[in-house]
């Protein structure tokens, strides 16, 4: 696994963002999120050794822009380069996560007809009216890989008319001390959903406020993903 962060700052875009760690973190640094700046790292996977070899090594997962959104507006002038990074490293398949999808065909190469083989693109939701919009756009679009993410997760939702062509659908929690609940009957009603189509589910994380059985319970974030897995519910 390898990261690859080719610009910073992202702007507060729908519900899911009203918590997001990336604006409380940088607050704490005194750093404008809202800045969106080229970080050092641009190149990184195309950077070589003295020898002459990639330094990011072939067949690795690499996530993208995992503290922004690779279609933000401001990205727009420096997009183009990154795919033709993403095209020369066709040995490693790359995966990032947007909110703003109904941008995506204005953001995309022109050599992209039916998508990358090595592409993956996850379209983020948190409640049904997000997954209404969004997923339509999205179930429309040509990409080869398609992941649905329910994270933060803030209401139940009903995304099976959008599951066919996706590969893998995840739902976790929001992380802190203010957020909004996670129910685990909206978890598993995911979950069957995703069963009824055939698609991959995976619980990445539960909520800091988590309902189970009708009881409330308030986790610390080292253990949203230890408690997720511990209810073994991937399929």
């Amino acid at each position: 696994m390898a990261m690859w962060s080719p610009w910073r700052g992202c702007h507060r875009y729908s519900e899911g963002c009203k918590f997001c760690y990336i604006h409380k973190g940088d607050d704490k640094r005194g750093v404008d999120t809202n800045e969106i700046v080229r970080t050092d790292k641009f190149n990184a996977p195309i950077e070589k050794t003295k020898a002459g070899a990639y330094k990011v090594k072939s067949g690795q997962t690499v996530y993208l822009c995992f503290s922004t959104d690779f279609l933000i507006e401001e990205a727009d002038s420096w997009r183009q380069e990154c795919w033709e990074m993403i095209k020369e490293r066709s040995d490693l398949n790359f995966l990032f996560l947007t909110k703003r999808i109904d941008r995506f065909m204005d953001c995309v190469p022109k050599d992209w007809n039916g998508g990358y083989d090595n592409v993956t693109v996850g379209c983020t939701i948190e409640n049904q009216e997000t997954a209404d919009y969004r997923l339509s756009v999205f179930s429309a679009l040509p990409i080869k890989h398609k992941n649905i993410i329910c994270q933060p997760l803030i209401e139940n939702v009903n995304i099976e008319n959008y599951l066919h062509d996706v590969e893998l659908v995840v739902v976790g929690g929001e992380s802190d001390k203010d957020a909004r609940p996670l129910d685990y009957d909206w978890v598993l009603d995911i979950r069957e959903q995703c069963i009824r189509i055939g698609v991959h589910f995976e619980f990445r994380q539960c909520g800091t406020h988590f309902i189970q059985d009708g009881k409330h319970y308030k986790l610390s974030t080292f253990h949203l993903c230890s408690q997720a897995k511990k209810a073994n519910i991937n399929c």
